[in-house]
């Protein structure tokens, strides 16, 4: 298992030093002179050129791209800076005194907005508490009605209760989180507020002007179901196939034929077998909705992640938006070893490779 987790940690960090290749050469080429986006196309020269020199803007291409790795990294080396500006700029008291250099150990530095100056990093993070609660309660949401549709289809192979199931499941795979976000929210947030109480939009932390911030939950049920509705229909597919090749299989008809009551060969028999392949299913989809909540959040005006990183990409604020991707994928690398793990676990049958 040591070796199986070192394999995957280097392969992490292999796809994380890609993804960040990839993102500073398609946004240094796609924005050729940031500097303007940072402080207007009006500013004077004089104030562009310090901000060129802030971000290293002013070196050549490799050179920045360098610097921003310096960034990244955990271990940085820095000369022509002073211990006290070395703190001011990644908040670290650890380095190495070199004499005219410093080597510092950090958190990594996405840098600063260029809207409002503050680190991209305490934006993501105030921002992803957002997304994380969302995605956690559309995946459960999802798991928790798909599995059972999942069931009874399984269990009602070829009926029209079965039918019927796959038949709205298949739609809901067909159907785009942001067109179930518009519609959820025109129907039961403005057609039918009245009954509901729902909202059209509204993040789940609002703010009183007298008591401070407070929390509205009922804001969290429209986005969660549209950010649910895929992996929903896909789990209840998974579930019934599973549920069918699983009910087929020999260690049932053994314990059919020992007199088993159908409520224990399913409860204790076919369903932990069956759902194997739904859990794994479900730590990726988990993965795919903190990632891919960006147009629903939006529709909804739900602060988190996707919000930022859409009003980020529309005021050109390119730290934040790099800084939103960078962290997507680094989420992306934990959560897919964490499935791996989880999968080896739940079948032993395959191979730590």
């Amino acid at each position: 298992m040591i070796t199986f987790l070192i394999k995957r940690i280097i392969n992490g960090i292999f796809i994380l030093f890609s993804v960040v290749t990839v993102v500073f050469f398609l946004f240094s080429f796609s924005f050729p002179s940031p500097e303007k986006m940072a402080v207007g196309q009006r500013t004077d020269v004089e104030t562009q050129d310090a901000i060129k020199r802030e971000f290293g803007l002013d070196k050549p291409l490799f050179t920045q791209y360098l610097l921003f790795l310096n960034d990244l990294s955990l271990i940085s080396y820095h000369d022509n800076i002073t211990s006290t500006e070395l703190s001011q700029k990644y908040g670290s008291n650890l380095t190495i005194n070199l004499g005219s250099s410093f080597i510092a150990f950090k958190k990594p530095f996405l840098r600063r907005s260029f809207q409002n100056r503050e680190k991209t990093s305490t934006l993501i993070a105030n921002s992803f508490k957002g997304t994380f609660v969302l995605a956690l309660v559309a995946i459960i949401f999802a798991a928790f009605v798909g599995i059972t549709l999942g069931i009874f289809s399984g269990i009602k192979a070829n009926s029209w209760l079965d039918q019927s199931i796959v038949f709205i499941s298949t739609l809901g795979i067909s159907v785009p989180s942001f067109f179930s976000a518009i519609i959820l929210a025109w129907f039961f947030g403005y057609v039918l507020h009245d009954i509901t109480g729902l909202n059209m939009s509204g993040s789940w932390v609002d703010i009183d002007p007298f008591t401070g911030e407070f929390y509205q939950w009922n804001n969290l049920i429209l986005p969660a179901i549209a950010l649910g509705v895929r992996p929903l229909s896909i789990f209840t597919l998974l579930t019934r196939s599973s549920m069918l090749e699983t009910l087929n299989k020999d260690f049932i008809k053994t314990a059919k034929s020992k007199g088993l009551s159908s409520r224990d060969i399913l409860t204790k028999h076919a369903l932990p077998n069956a759902l194997n392949p739904v859990i794994t299913a479900i730590s990726g989809w988990f993965a795919s909705l903190l990632a891919g909540a960006f147009f629903v959040e939006y529709i909804f005006n739900w602060r988190g992640l996707g919000k930022l990183t859409i009003d980020a990409l529309e005021m050109n604020d390119l730290p934040v938006v790099m800084g939103s991707i960078l962290f997507i994928a680094m989420l992306f690398v934990i959560i897919n070893i964490i499935v791996d793990i989880i999968y080896v676990k739940l079948d032993p049958r395959i191979q730590l490779a």
